[in-house]
C-alpha cells in the first residue's frame, strides 16, 4: 500500500485528512489569484505616490489572501459533495453565487454526514452508527450492558460502569485487551 493511500484511509477527524481532499485545480486557481491581486495593486493600479506602499502591500496582501482562500474554500466542497453523496453542481452553484461565502456556510450547515459501507453486506450507513441496520454487524465496540459506544482502550464502560472483558466482542474490535 502506498503512502497516498495510507494517508487517504486515514480516520477523517484528523485535519490532515481534510487538507489532503483540496484538489490540485482548486491550489493551483488560488496561486493564481494571489499572484493576479499582486499584479492588480502593484502594477495596474497606479503608483506614483510612493508613500503609499505599505498601503498597496497590505491591500495587496489583504485581498490575494481573500480570494484565495475561497478557491480552496471550493475546491474541498467541491470533493466534499461527492463523499457525501450530494448534488456537486447544485451546491457549487450555491457557493459562487451567494456572496461573502454565505454558500460555504449554507454548505456546512446544511451538508449530510459521511457514510460508509458495512464490510459484510455493504449497505451504506452512517459513520456514527456501531451496528448495521439491515445485518446486525457490529461496526464498533459498544457496552454489552448499555449498548453505548465506547472505545477500544477501555476496560470499564464510561456509561455504566460496564467490565467489556465479560462481553465478547468480536476479535477485530478487541485490539488493546489483554486476553
Amino acid at each position: 500500500m502506498s503512502w497516498w493511500t495510507t494517508r487517504q484511509n486515514e480516520s477523517h477527524s484528523s485535519g490532515d485528512a481534510e487538507l489532503l481532499m483540496v484538489p490540485r485545480w482548486s491550489i493551483a486557481l488560488a496561486i493564481v489569484t494571489f499572484a493576479a491581486m499582486q499584479v492588480v495593486f502593484h502594477v495596474i493600479l497606479p503608483h506614483h505616490k510612493h508613500e503609499l506602499l505599505p498601503m498597496r502591500l497590505m491591500m495587496g496582501f489583504f485581498w490575494g489572501s481573500l480570494f484565495a482562500s475561497y478557491a480552496l474554500l471550493l475546491g474541498y466542497v467541491s470533493q466534499d459533495v461527492k463523499r457525501r453523496d450530494m448534488s456537486a453542481g447544485m451546491w457549487m452553484l450555491v457557493c459562487v453565487v451567494l456572496p461573502c461565502g454565505i454558500g460555504a456556510v449554507v454548505y456546512f450547515l446544511l451538508r449530510q454526514p459521511v457514510l460508509s459501507r458495512c464490510p459484510n453486506c455493504s449497505t451504506q450507513i452512517a459513520s456514527s452508527y456501531h451496528f448495521c441496520p439491515q445485518c446486525q454487524f457490529q461496526m464498533a465496540p459498544v457496552c454489552g450492558l448499555c449498548h453505548r459506544g465506547v472505545k477500544i482502550t477501555d476496560v470499564f464502560c464510561t456509561q455504566c460502569g460496564h467490565d467489556l472483558a465479560v462481553d465478547g466482542a468480536p476479535a477485530r474490535l478487541r485490539a488493546y485487551s489483554d486476553q
